[in-house]
């Protein structure tokens, strides 16, 4: 044979032998021994996938410092997105925590005392050979003959990769909130060969009727250019699932995952390997297309929870509201359903079920609006006024939909409801009916929001509901009214775009102040039209505080029937200077600042820590964290107690720093 080519075929299979131990030497240098341990510490050990793409270990939880979460996750990107975590009903634990691989097979999950928090599985294996996390997100322990003992994949959470697949007996269950990893209320799973997606009882796992339903299907798996395929259990045949919704073309050199997130929606996210500072994760599918009028179970509380209205976000995703008369449960979880803020109708009823005075009701309207689920009486065929009155006279209706005669031949119909409400949804193109919400009426002296405006508690604007300057700017003013509880304070909220209306676009000039122009305006208080003078502030400077604070003082204090005193929400940016110079007096325990000299203030220093950390929970950044005009009143009345807030700003510029001690 020709010394040349006998040369090309040495040197050619010198590198196919090096590419054949090559994987193996990676592997062995990845294996995770036997009695080999992780602990829930600082110093973020892990056990890495060859590549680096993902790993496995303990997680310290967003905004925690001694909660830990077992889990893997994208190691290379800079959000370390989890695709698993152990131990889904409790997956929290503590500093100090251990995971451990043993002798017997098992990853075995412990408290710092020993207590076992989760184990893989409850076979004994005395054959074990090692553990291992690989390149695919998935981690396995293999036996000495190589068989795979245990796997993450076959035990999913929320979330499958490239390559796993999930059959009969796997199922996905949403987490219960961005931020909380526990078990949440929607579930995706195989049943009589069709995949479905539904909602559950949290508690005892109850599956709920399926709001999205893809048949005659007994695998899902997602390949590595990111398409969902399905197996069809008749012919066996795979096709792609994603392509049905208008799948987009993309490059390979993407990480790809498919996630039931918290809100019930299927998600497939893309993400770039070569990502700059600006990439993340995009949604380049999902299912179902509107989950607001998927969900049609007579059970469950729908998307948005009890007593709230679902209405089409981007990318699937659920805008949640309250309805009119409604706050949220808790004010930092939007999705988590409304309580009634005035139930005192129930006490103008009598023992039959009816209304004693019904001149003590009104009614708010919202258009396009319905809750089609558990009706319990329907009148048909009937007018506005009919279903009005009918709910008026009757003590269980909460709520009436009126479905107008010009969309169903000439009919009008009326569906009385009760509390709690559910499955609400609010969509202009495909819903013909009103809601039609029955309310106690205001007294002269009571304060009312605007009833085409839901609760702040719901959907709250993206303006401040307290104008800190405001509050700040005559605290002492403000603390000696508390105190002695002057019966003609009456403080009202109105958004921007009220004032705008009032002032007929701030037309009519009436004159200038130190920090902006004052206009004549008309606003409607408990039905009666009002003439005010609105004030719109042009500028606000650190050199002008002072005297800004004065012209409030002295306002405060002004008694005239023509003024009305009103806490007004303007834009947050406007008074973003003094809301900086609050949280650092604040922050830095100097509240008896924002008093000056006043005596009777500086005398009871709690109160006015107390007004001051109200005040800076009411201009959070984030509308969510706010809370309503309710819970405002009760924290300031001590009703309700009254946690640390955090920066108001979404991006902290204010820093220990810049604080100057005087």
């Amino acid at each position: 044979m020709d010394s040349g080519v006998l040369a090309y075929i040495q040197s050619h299979f010198l590198v196919l032998v090096i590419a054949l131990q090559l994987p193996a030497t990676l592997q062995a240098y990845t294996n995770v021994t036997v009695g080999s341990a992780l602990f829930a510490t600082d110093d973020n050990s892990t056990w890495t996938s060859p590549s680096g793409d993902f790993a496995f270990g303990f997680r310290r939880l967003p905004g925690e410092q001694e909660q830990f979460l077992l889990a893997i996750w994208f190691a290379k990107l800079p959000e370390e997105t989890i695709v698993w975590f152990a131990n889904r009903d409790y997956p929290w634990v503590e500093r100090e925590s251990k995971v451990e691989l043993t002798t017997a097979g098992h990853l075995v999950f412990s408290s710092p005392s020993g207590m076992e928090y989760w184990r893989s599985n409850y076979t004994e294996n005395p054959g074990v050979s090692h553990g291992a996390m690989l390149d695919a997100g998935n981690f396995v322990i293999t036996s000495r003959d190589s068989s795979i003992i245990w796997d993450s994949f076959n035990e999913p959470t929320d979330t499958i990769l490239p390559t796993q697949v999930l059959g009969f007996g796997n199922k996905l269950f949403s987490s219960l909130s961005e931020d909380n990893y526990q078990r949440g209320k929607f579930q995706l799973r195989f049943t009589e060969n069709n995949l479905m997606l539904n909602q559950i009882d949290v508690y005892t796992g109850h599956p709920y009727g399926a709001y999205y339903t893809s048949q005659d299907v007994s695998e899902l798996m997602l390949d590595k250019s990111g398409y969902l395929q399905v197996r069809n259990s008749l012919s066996q045949n795979t096709s792609n699932l994603t392509m049905s919704n208008g799948h987009v073309i993309r490059a390979d050199s993407n990480y790809y995952k498919a996630t039931l997130d918290f809100d019930g929606i299927l998600r497939v996210y893309a993400h770039p390997k070569n990502f700059t500072r600006n990439d993340g994760w995009s949604a380049i599918w999902y299912v179902p297309d509107n989950i607001c009028l998927s969900i049609l179970d007579i059970v469950g509380s729908g998307p948005c929870g009890y007593n709230s209205i679902c209405e089409l976000g981007p990318l699937g995703k659920p805008d949640c509201q309250c309805a009119p008369g409604f706050s949220l449960l808790d004010v930092s979880d939007r999705y988590g359903g409304c309580k009634q803020d005035d139930v005192s109708y129930m006490h103008e009823c009598n023992e039959k079920g009816s209304v004693i005075a019904e001149d003590r009701f009104d009614f708010t309207e919202m258009e396009f609006a319905d809750w089609p689920l558990a009706d319990y009486e329907m009148l048909q065929p009937t007018t506005i006024f009919e279903c009005k009155k009918s709910c008026l006279r009757d003590c269980y209706c909460a709520v009436a939909i009126f479905q107008d005669p010009k969309y169903n031949n000439g009919i009008g119909t009326c569906w009385k409801k009760k509390l709690p409400l559910s499955n609400g949804r609010l969509n202009r193109t495909s819903i013909d009916r009103k809601a039609l919400f029955k309310k106690v009426k205001l007294g002269p002296n009571s304060s009312s929001q605007n009833p085409m405006n839901p609760n702040p508690g719901g959907r709250q604007q993206n303006q401040a509901i307290v104008i800190l300057a405001v509050l700040l700017g005559k605290l002492p003013n403000f603390y000696k009214t508390l105190n002695t509880r002057d019966p003609e304070i009456n403080l009202h909220s109105f958004t921007y775009k009220d004032l705008e209306e009032a002032t007929n676009g701030f037309k009519e000039e009436l004159g200038r102040g130190s920090f902006g122009t004052v206009y004549k305006g008309a606003i409607i208080i408990s039905g009666y039209s009002k003439h005010v003078a609105v004030k719109r502030l042009d500028k606000l400077v650190r050199e002008g505080e002072r005297e800004f604070k004065t012209e409030m003082t002295v306002i405060g204090q002004t008694h005239h029937k023509n003024l009305v005193r009103r806490c007004v929400e303007i834009e947050m940016e406007r008074a973003a200077i003094l809301i900086e110079w609050a949280y650092e007096c604040y922050s830095k325990g100097k509240v008896e600042r924002l008093v000056e000299n006043d005596e009777e203030a500086l005398s009871d220093l709690k109160k006015v820590e107390r007004l001051v950390t109200v005040a800076i929970w009411c201009v959070q950044d984030l509308p969510l964290l706010r809370p309503s005009m309710r819970e405002v009143s009760n924290m300031i009345e001590g009703i309700l107690g009254v946690s640390a807030p955090p920066c108001p700003f979404l991006y902290n510029s204010v820093s220990g720093s810049d604080f100057q001690s005087s």
